[in-house]
């Protein structure tokens, strides 16, 4: 029997020594941001995604195991275990293939076969079934018995059938052979219900399909099933049934006359093999579509986490709206909330005037540096009605969705307990333009509004691959300690919710962290928890630069003797690549520190604390285009990528729609995948194709425009004249 070791091994394609040293630091509770960063040594370099792998298999297998122990246990103590049998259940690591070694000695609910053997009808099925000779007849009359409800001959072979029929549907061998049928052969149809034919019209590509269960991509097999679950179709799964039977012929039939047993096969498949092996075929296709769907997610997702960060900012951020007026707010560089009210720019109230005055105002007495604006209803219109004021500081629309999840958790409840949900909404607006990363944390992932039926996929499966994924994203850009969110803390290493609560907690009472190490005297937060955290954590201003860097205090010391070897202090050390790049790292390898680990602290000493997010881009839409009735064919127009799926892009051009980039119009080029073309967050050119103004729909294409497309232009700093102070006393007079 292989261990767990080597079969992960051999899984995963990566050695047994590097599979072994992972598990063994996951089994001492280390996280997988901290050994993918800080424990290289030990697993010969490997990423969070191999060591992801590792632990996801590693998990399977020891559950597999305990299965392994509890079948046979069960069948040991039914007095039917024999040491094949056991070997055979030890030996084997496929799911599907223990649970038909284990089906026969499965406790079953009383069954037609259960019932023939309760009647003494199993012998006259083991002679049939064992000699399979044509003189059945005799020996079924002798099994008559009118006192166990067997009147006749029909009775004894009807219960003989049965038994038989359940035998075949329990032979491992058949079974397997069947499995590897249907994941060749088998087909998926659908059809209407035909009393609810008018009411299905989204699903009218589907009335009459009929499609390899193989070859289907798992965005249709998911609308497929969410059809079938609304009731508006019905699904089949199968191969032919004839190959079917005929492969249960081939195993079981040795006597081609005997049309009894023929019967009794035809019967065990269609009653009991098909239907078992159609729901394991369900089960298995709608478990490899949710994975495609969930990593579709979880890149998307990663996207939107790790886009670039306008950083800290004075902003003014709006939440646009027509009848309900536009929600403002103002926010410090830290993303404190200094001011919020009420503008109606927009129909029906109009009141232009009065917007103009108190934006101009706002922008001049807070000295603001960018403005926000959700991309959502009206959004446009408020863009042009700011724009129109000149100001001194780019204008940025910024994608809202889940800004209202937020608004109304309990999350922003706590944060801003005296703010309806608009001003929360504004707020949320104008933080995730400063960083995206801290403030979509707030937010349960799935309902930022990315990837394809997540609704449909298995929420459990969905929920742990986004919590890895944000998990990995805050680890990866780090977080300020002083000034972090409890929500933001609960996904760094070694922390969660508790400790997250109680940083917060410690700094209200105590005041700022002045070091990592006063971190020791956080509630809860003990040496393994300081280890997994200590190094993702920043203190900006730390009197030691390192605690502002990714360095682990575990290698302060290291970084203190490099500095007494040149003779030098950390102060002049740190950004001085010259004297960085001239160090023997050889000569500080020992049999805890290597070369890895050395040149990542370098590389950090060169720029501590750097933000391995990307330079903030500015980008606008095209003036004059607001709605869809203002696109037409041919169109070229920029957007920004705002959903990738297995099918294609969804692109915002500015029109309150986005529109589709379908997989075939992506590029000249074959493109099996869109993700190896777009990302969320990827600015783009697009051209568009189709209008269809009644069913809101917009076609695109990219395939004639090189990539990348939109030219990389930094935020332009505010103006320090006065001009927009000029600005604001001509438009004063001009309304008095």
């Amino acid at each position: 029997m292989n261990s767990i070791i080597d079969i992960v091994s051999r899984e995963s394609n990566i050695s047994k020594n590097q599979v072994k040293a992972t598990i063994e630091l996951l089994e001492k509770g280390a996280t997988i941001p901290f050994i993918s960063r800080y424990r290289k040594e030990l697993t010969g370099q490997l990423d969070e995604i191999q060591i992801g792998l590792i632990n996801e298999l590693n998990q399977k297998y020891i559950e597999l195991k305990k299965r392994k122990e509890y079948i046979i246990k069960t069948i040991d103590e039914q007095g039917q275990l024999t040491e094949a049998l056991k070997l055979q259940i030890n030996n084997t690591q496929d799911p599907n293939t223990l649970e038909d070694l284990y089906l026969p000695y499965k406790k079953k609910k009383l069954t037609r076969a259960t019932i023939a053997k309760n009647k003494g009808l199993e012998p006259l099925a083991t002679f049939i079934f064992k000699s399979q000779f044509d003189n059945y007849k005799p020996k079924a009359q002798a099994a008559i018995n009118k006192d166990k409800d067997v009147n006749n001959l029909e009775d004894a072979l009807h219960g003989a059938s049965d038994i038989i029929a359940e035998w075949v549907s329990e032979h491992p061998s058949t079974r397997e052979t069947l499995r590897k049928l249907f994941e060749k052969s088998a087909t998926i149809n659908s059809k209407v219900v035909k009393s609810k034919k008018e009411q299905a019209e989204k699903y009218r590509d589907y009335f009459e399909w009929n499609e390899p269960m193989n070859k289907i991509p798992s965005h249709r097999l998911l609308a497929l099933r969410r059809g079938e679950k609304e009731g508006f179709l019905r699904l089949n799964i199968c191969p032919e049934e004839d190959e079917a039977i005929l492969k249960i012929f081939n195993i079981h039939l040795k006597n081609p006359k005997n049309d009894f047993l023929k019967n009794s096969f035809i019967d065990s498949y269609k009653r009991l093999l098909k239907p078992s092996l159609e729901t394991e075929s369900r089960y298995n296709s709608k478990t490899k579509a949710d994975i495609e769907a969930i990593e579709v997610f979880a890149d998307n997702i990663k996207e939107l986490l790790l886009a670039a960060p306008l950083g800290q900012k004075t902003i003014l951020a709006l939440d646009p709206g027509f009848r309900t007026g536009c929600k403002v707010v103002v926010l410090d560089k830290q993303g404190k909330l200094l001011y919020n009210s009420a503008i109606y720019p927009n129909e029906p109230q109009k009141r232009v005037r009065e917007a103009e005055i108190e934006i101009a105002e706002l922008i001049s007495k807070y000295k603001i540096e960018a403005i926000a604006i959700g991309n959502g209803t009206a959004s446009r219109e408020t863009e042009a009605f700011v724009k129109k004021l000149k100001p001194d500081c780019p204008v940025i629309m910024v994608n809202e969705s889940g800004a209202s999840i937020y608004s109304a958790s309990e999350v922003a409840r706590n944060e801003f307990p005296d703010h309806d949900v608009t001003v929360r909404g504004s707020v949320s607006i104008g933080r995730r333009l400063a960083d995206p990363l801290a403030e979509l944390v707030k937010i349960e992932p799935k309902s930022i509004g990315v990837g394809q039926y997540q609704h449909d996929v298995d929420q459990s499966l969905l929920k742990k691959k986004l919590t890895t994924v944000v998990e990995s994203c805050v680890n990866k850009v780090g977080v300020e300690l002083n000034t972090a969110s409890k929500e933001l803390l609960t996904y760094v290493s070694g922390i969660g919710d508790t400790i997250a609560q109680n940083i917060v907690n410690h700094r209200k009472e105590n005041g700022p962290f002045k070091n990592r190490k006063d971190l020791l005297e956080v509630p809860r937060m003990g040496a393994k928890a300081y280890e997994q955290a200590a190094g993702f954590l920043r203190i900006k201003g730390a009197k030691n630069p390192l605690d502002s860097s990714s360095v682990h205090p575990e290698r302060y010391q290291l970084v203190k003797t490099i500095t007494k070897d040149l003779n030098i202090n950390l102060k002049e050390l740190i950004g001085n690549s010259e004297k960085l790049d001239n160090i023997k790292l050889n000569s500080y390898i020992d049999d805890k520190i290597g070369l890895p680990t050395l040149k990542d602290i370098i590389k950090e000493l060169k720029k501590p604390g750097r933000d391995p997010r990307s330079e903030f881009e500015f980008f606008e839409f095209t003036t004059g285009i607001e709605s869809i009735e203002d696109l037409h064919t041919d169109m070229v127009l920029p957007g920004i990528v705002t959903n990738v799926t297995k099918f294609g892009a969804f692109v915002d051009i500015g029109v309150h729609q986005d529109g589709l980039v379908h997989i075939s119009q992506l590029s000249n080029n074959f493109v099996s995948d869109p993700s190896q073309v777009v990302k969320v967050n990827q600015k783009v050119q697009v051209k568009i194709l189709e209008v269809d103004t009644i069913r809101k729909r917009i076609s695109l294409s990219m395939k004639t425009i090189e990539a990348p497309i939109i030219k990389k232009t930094k935020i332009p700093e505010p103006s320090k004249d006065n001009d927009f102070n000029e600005k604001l006393s001509k438009l004063k007079g001009k309304w008095n």
